[in-house]
């Protein structure tokens, strides 16, 4: 089993940054895919950014050059940097670890950015 928290959230002004991070526990850290997906009221779940357990990252085309994603195996997390952020990134934030089959999901943290 793995369990996952994420946290650092909050309200933020358009162009303005957060930071995300997702710490994990109950397993072999290195071995999982990580991802950031996001939820916007009334919109389905959607995939932000992925890293494999390899160091190979993704992004959505609506983040990338301003997301960053990072993976700190020795502490057992994973982190979303967001940068130059917009309103329609508005959503709750969820933390996602893939691996040989299962799948395991954080309970969110909720991002707002409003002027």
């Amino acid at each position: 089993q793995v369990q996952l928290v994420e946290s650092g959230g909050g309200l933020v002004q358009p162009g303005g940054s957060l930071r995300l991070s997702c710490a994990a526990s109950g397993s072999i850290f290195n071995r999982y895919a990580m991802g950031w997906y996001r939820q916007a009221p009334g919109k389905e779940r959607e995939l932000v950014a992925l890293v494999t357990g390899g160091g190979t990252t993704t992004y959505a085309g609506s983040v990338k050059g301003r997301f960053t994603i990072s993976r700190d195996n020795a502490k057992n997390t994973v982190s979303l940097q967001m940068n130059s952020l917009k309103p329609e990134d508005t959503a709750v934030y969820y933390c996602n670890a893939f691996w040989s089959g299962s799948d395991y999901w954080g309970q969110g943290t909720q991002v707002t950015v409003s002027s």
